[in-house]
């Protein structure tokens, strides 16, 4: 019979590991929501003396242009954007900033779902030029995707990541826990990335699955290449409880997943060619 001792132990053991798993999953939501597709372009200029900050769309929804204010209550400062269809052979179009109380404002031009607009926004006051951006920013259009899907999908995604954390650490720390964890981290994943992950693409991007073996999609991907691994690591502590090595691997695979940024090679509308590319992320 374990001692008070020892069952105090297990259980500081227990909330110590999940105290860091939620930290930890914490810290890469942020990081996904900073380096995902909407995260806007973030700066500030100053003008006359004026600190003028601006957040520069890279991701919008619905069927109507993209509006773009920028709050500028010096009327002396004007502005303009040039912009033209990401991967397109077409001239740029450069239109004036419509003044609009202390805001400048502009629509970006609507896309069909995956079409990008790449645009660089300027600022003019006593024939001194500020450019909001070293780089054209790129603005991707998606379909609008329903609540009652995008929110499940995120919560188990990220549900999926803390248990893979946990089962990983419980691993190492040779918990008695490992195998259940594991399910969990599974059954969490399979419905957040491989379950409604896909009818969010769909509602996006009009395509269920693009990843292997129908394309290169890595959104996909990574959300396969983390599962197969899970199940890897299931069958093999079924076959052996004391081979923990796996779980560890599986929960560092799916560390890296994490840390690929959201949005590489994601889907996009290549207008030179006049057709959709295969590859898509959220």
């Amino acid at each position: 019979m374990p001692s008070k001792n020892t069952s105090m132990n297990t259980k500081m053991k227990t909330f110590l590991i999940f105290f860091f798993a939620f930290i930890f999953t914490a810290v890469i939501a942020v990081y996904q929501r900073m380096t995902g597709p909407t995260y806007p372009v973030r700066g500030k200029v100053e003008i006359n003396n004026q600190q003028i900050k601006y957040q520069l769309l890279t991701s919008a929804s619905g069927s109507e242009d993209a509006p773009l204010f920028l709050q500028v209550p010096d009327r002396s400062v004007t502005g303009e954007i040039r912009f033209k269809r990401f991967k397109s052979n077409d001239s740029i179009t450069t239109k004036p900033l419509i003044r609009a109380g202390n805001y400048l404002v502009t629509f970006i031009p609507h896309q069909p779902a995956a079409g990008k607009i790449q645009y660089k926004i300027t600022l003019t006051s006593n024939n001194v030029q500020y450019e909001l951006s070293k780089k054209d920013v790129v603005l991707r259009y998606k379909g609008s995707v329903p609540a009652t899907w995008l929110i499940p999908h995120i919560f188990f995604i990220f549900l999926a990541m803390l248990f893979s954390t946990i089962t990983g650490l419980e691993a190492i720390f040779k918990g008695k826990n490992t195998l259940l964890y594991t399910w969990i981290t599974i059954i969490t994943l399979l419905l957040g990335g491989l379950i409604l992950g896909p009818i969010v693409q769909k509602f996006s991007f009009g395509a269920y699955w693009t990843g292997w073996p129908f394309g290169h999609d890595m959104t996909d991907n990574k959300s396969l290449l983390a599962f197969i691994f899970w199940i890897i690591a299931l069958v093999i502590q079924y076959r052996n409880r004391e081979k923990r090595a796996w779980p560890v691997i599986a929960a560092f695979v799916m560390l890296v997943v994490f840390l690929i940024p959201h949005s590489v090679l994601g889907s996009e509308i290549d207008y030179s060619k006049d057709q959709k590319t295969e590859t898509h992320g959220n």
